[in-house]
């Protein structure tokens, strides 16, 4: 047999070996963060405490920033940290937390915004039945099962990619571990566990993807047989934001977990990979806030009691 190393820890690729640059990246990330986390959890707030917005659309829209927020904070941190300290290790256990949590909120997120679809589905071609199928324990079973499947899921993946052993380079050629770049330095031969999750996991895109289009489907054909431009425009404008953020997410997703593996650390991967963390969680709440008057007459409404609270 012969003599491998056994890797105890890994090494994050940099975005730059100059110090310099790695501090403003670090700086540059650090605002990115902020930005999501401050930009999610006003939309949960506001839907929280806002009695209009108590319905099943804003209902899965705080679920996806839930998502999001947690989803954001799994790989940046990690990075500003490994910029500001000029470190890039990381080890093994926090890798399978890393993979895990970042797996798990991705396929969780696939679901929500597949519920989501539905939920226009049903609204604008059932509109009469919208109430009685999108009732309040219809809508938490769909957001629990889309947050369980997700969480299995990111076990089963993670399970089966850390029960092999890793020997030879620690280095992943990117920012965090993702399973593409952890396969490249496996020295096992039987990857079946891996390959079977992401089969599943394939399968389980493919089938949310085709509930989507084929939601969307009948939705364009209900919304054309409106009469009326404005009433096809409404309809239009609840639509097209989740169309956008599904195609973002999903488009982004792809370029990240079904590259070809590299040892090589690319610029290209580790952009693509930053539009997939930072990205979709920062444009979710623009896109759903400015296209949305319930959410910005809501927004509007708070700016004036703190002004008001301030003047007082």
């Amino acid at each position: 047999m012969a003599n491998v190393t056994l890797v105890t820890g890994f090494l994050l690729v940099e975005f730059s070996d100059i110090q310099e640059l790695q501090i403003l990246y670090g700086v540059l990330f650090l605002l990115i963060y902020l930005a999501v986390l401050m930009s999610n959890l006003l939309i949960i707030t506001l839907i929280t405490l806002d009695q209009h917005l108590q319905t099943p659309m804003y209902f899965f829209l705080k679920n996806l920033s839930f998502l999001d927020v947690f989803l954001v904070s799994v790989p940046i941190p990690k990075l500003i940290v490994n910029s500001l300290t000029y470190s890039n290790s990381i080890s093994i256990l926090g890798c399978a937390f890393q993979l895990l949590f970042m797996t798990s909120f991705s396929a969780s997120e696939i679901f929500v915004l597949t519920a989501m679809s539905y939920d226009r589905y049903v609204a604008i071609c059932c509109p009469l039945q919208y109430e009685v199928i999108m009732n309040a324990g219809a809508c938490t079973v769909m957001a629990g099962v889309s947050w369980a499947i997700g969480g299995l899921f990111g076990t089963v993946y993670t399970a089966g990619t850390f029960f092999m052993p890793f020997c030879g380079s620690n280095v992943i050629p990117q920012f965090f571990c993702d399973v593409s770049s952890l396969l490249s330095i496996s020295c096992s031969e039987t990857l079946l566990v891996v390959y079977t999750s992401i089969g599943i996991g394939m399968c389980l895109g493919i089938s949310c993807f085709i509930c989507i289009v084929i939601s969307y489907a009948y939705i364009f054909s209900t919304v054309l047989k409106i009469p009326t431009t404005k009433g096809q425009s409404k309809a239009f404008s609840t639509c097209f934001p989740h169309l956008v953020v599904f195609t973002l997410f999903i488009i982004t997703a792809c370029f990240v977990y079904l590259k070809a593996t590299s040892n090589t650390p690319l610029v290209i991967d580790r952009l693509l990979s930053v539009v997939y963390t930072v990205i979709p969680p920062i444009l979710n709440p623009v896109i759903y806030s400015l296209r949305n008057k319930d959410m910005k007459w809501c927004l509007q409404y708070v700016f004036f009691l703190i002004n008001l609270y301030k003047t007082t």
